[in-house]
């Protein structure tokens, strides 16, 4: 049985990275929303005031899940990690992974002095669910999710 290492994600492991990424909007049927780039990512998450970090699960040599994590602060909560996505190649799901990318999540966020973790997940993808459920993480309802686009941003501004 092989087993999963997990590491800190260098710049290296970029191309692999948007790969399972784009894999993920496929996935949650977005395919194509994903307008990240390599070289963005590696500026955002590399760069002079990068906003990002992520870790890599590695199983037998190759890179098969990612966990990508920001640092957010809530007025109520403080300091806290959020982690933006965990996704792990179909054919790797089941194998422990997930788990083990998750764990080495949670411990970021123990490491850094963070006052608690948070993330979203679809109220469709029953076997996300499910795995946080195991955790007996809380899940929200109530809350909407809002945002802009770029192009807004930029309309808004009188860009």
């Amino acid at each position: 049985m092989s087993v999963v290492e997990i590491r800190q994600g260098t710049e290296a492991d970029l191309d692999d990275a948007l790969r399972l990424i784009i894999e993920l909007a496929v996935y949650e049927k977005e395919p194509d929303a994903v307008e990240a780039t390599v070289e963005s990512m590696r500026e955002d998450g590399f760069g002079a005031n990068s906003v990002f970090g992520f870790f890599v699960a590695e199983l037998d040599g190759q890179i098969v899940g990612v966990s990508i994590y920001y640092y957010r602060y809530s007025t109520w909560k403080g300091k806290r990690l959020y982690l933006e996505d965990l996704v792990v190649t179909e054919s790797c799901r089941g194998k422990g992974v997930g788990t083990a990318l998750f764990e080495r999540t949670i411990a970021k966020a123990k490491e850094t002095g963070c006052r608690g973790m948070s993330w979203q997940v679809l109220d469709w993808n029953e076997p996300a669910i499910n795995f946080y459920r195991k955790y007996q993480a809380r899940i929200d309802k109530g809350w909407l999710n809002c945002s802009f686009s770029s192009e807004q941003v930029a309309r808004l501004t009188g860009e």
